[in-house]
């Protein structure tokens, strides 16, 4: 919990980069200022103190995942985006909900040592530098005088001390010392060099058990086995530049303590992991339409309960207790409802948004303020062929009615339907950049460009359902 920030700061940083849902935004910040409330609680308090799990309610395009995904960025926590459809009851052939928890140790493992590796990274450089550097010139050892074998009780022969090549031991220090200056400013990086690379071991495993065994399970097996078999080392003939890669992965891995690194991991992702469950509506049993609670449906709902009540799930890392993982669920729930879903689980998501649908001011925002928003990406991309990419005011509203147009009366996509009008509109111009529109030339996007390249798309309800 680096990032202390209040819910109000925890806001503004959701709103560089999500139009609207304020409700949202407010709810899912206390959620994680509750967090750090927690840590900081008195000991005897804390363990009871229970995170709030929300249900987000809204259409497809809203901005239900951004917001759960941008705020895992904030809190530099682990973070997994699952679908509960893709999870089948226990018993049948798929994949269990434990899955989710592997899945979030597996993302905490790789943050902790993605900082144990900013830690270490200096000396390692320094590591693969004295490596390359013997492979270019191997290091000359003063040569010492033979010492005769002494038999005990006896005087050992006098012998004649024999001279040390100072000299030759000297110039080759100089030299060395030459080349790591060279080799450091990444002067000689062209150049190759013969150095022993770890070949990874694989061993391949088919289906065991009638194909019972969920992928996670199946991957886990695998790396176990490919942990037990010997590493093998093999000599190559690379660029500096390709060794030094190489090199600093292993030598990184071998300054990591790997016991310290699944203790932290498994920590953290207790104390700061965000589970976001998607499409949590398509497992809602609907008894008046199906004529009755269907199995599988609320088999996975029943599967769920205990994982979001706190349970102990077993991974490979070691035992992970899921009593303070914030669960974030979502779903349009157009035919479902959330009093659909079992009472059990309902009970577990007490935190219930609703997202409004988009507006065309929403659309306009979202075209110009966020600061990934697709009109600064498109610039990007032109950009990087030197071409200077801008869009009229009156451009931008005219895209973002259309887009709304388009929702209202085809199928409602969100924001998303943005992607697919920006697309349409600015295709030709990508297709012929750098062809035809060279480097250093500026394209303007103006209102009466977008109505004709877009008029026709919207006229034609069949094309733009094809495409759109």
């Amino acid at each position: 919990m680096e990032n202390n920030l209040t819910p109000r700061q925890i806001v503004e940083e959701l709103d560089k980069y999500i139009i609207g849902q304020d409700d949202a935004k407010k709810n899912v910040a206390i959620a994680l200022r509750n967090r750090w409330r927690r840590m900081n609680a008195d000991e005897d308090i804390r363990s009871e103190i229970i995170p709030n799990n929300i249900l987000m309610i809204g259409t497809t395009g809203v901005g239900k995942t951004e917001i759960a995904r941008r705020l895992a960025r904030i809190a530099q926590a682990p973070f997994v985006k699952v679908e509960a459809t893709k999870f089948t009851e226990v018993g049948y052939v798929g994949r269990d909900v434990e899955g989710m928890i592997r899945d979030l140790v597996e993302q905490s493992v790789s943050l902790v040592k993605a900082k144990k590796k900013e830690y270490v990274k200096e000396k390692a450089e320094q590591m693969v530098e004295e490596i390359i550097l013997d492979a270019l010139i191997p290091p000359l050892m003063p040569k010492q005088a033979n010492q005769p074998f002494a038999v005990p009780g006896m005087k050992p022969p006098v012998e004649k001390q024999k001279e040390i090549p100072v000299n030759d031991y000297e110039l080759n220090e100089k030299t060395r010392e030459k080349f790591r200056v060279k080799i450091k400013n990444k002067e000689l990086d062209k150049r190759k060099i013969e150095i022993s690379v770890k070949q990874p071991s694989t061993a391949s495993i088919g289906m065991i058990g009638g194909g019972m065994m969920d992928e996670s399970s199946m991957i886990n097996l695998q790396e176990m086995l490919n942990g037990m078999l010997p590493k093998k080392t093999k000599k190559r003939k690379i660029t500096i530049e390709e060794a030094r890669k190489i090199l600093l992965e292993e030598e990184i891995a071998k300054l990591i303590d790997m016991d310290e690194v699944k203790e932290e991991a498994i920590q953290l992702a207790q104390d700061t992991g965000i589970v976001f469950i998607d499409e949590i509506d398509k497992v809602a049993g609907v008894s008046a339409r199906s004529g009755g609670p269907d199995i599988s449906r609320e088999g996975v709902q029943r599967d769920l309960l205990p994982i979001v009540e706190g349970s102990a799930v077993n991974t490979k890392y070691g035992i992970v207790m899921t009593d303070h993982i914030l669960f974030i669920a979502a779903g349009a729930f157009h035919v479902a409802k959330p009093s659909d879903l079992i009472p059990e689980l309902q009970g577990r998501f007490p935190i219930r948004v609703e997202l409004n649908n988009l507006t065309k001011d929403d659309f306009y925002q979202i075209l110009k303020e966020p600061k990934n928003a697709l009109t600064k990406q498109y610039k990007a991309l032109f950009l990087s062929e030197g071409v200077e990419l801008s869009f009229q005011d009156d451009s931008l509203s005219i895209i973002a009615e259309m887009a709304f147009m388009i929702n209202e009366e085809l199928e409602n996509i969100g924001a998303r339907r943005l992607q697919t009008v920006m697309s349409h509109l600015l295709n030709e111009f990508l297709y012929d950049v750098p062809d035809k529109i060279g480097p250093n030339s500026k394209i303007v996007i103006t209102k009466e460009m977008v109505n004709e390249k877009l008029a026709e798309l919207v006229k034609n309800k069949e094309l733009s359902q094809y495409i759109l």
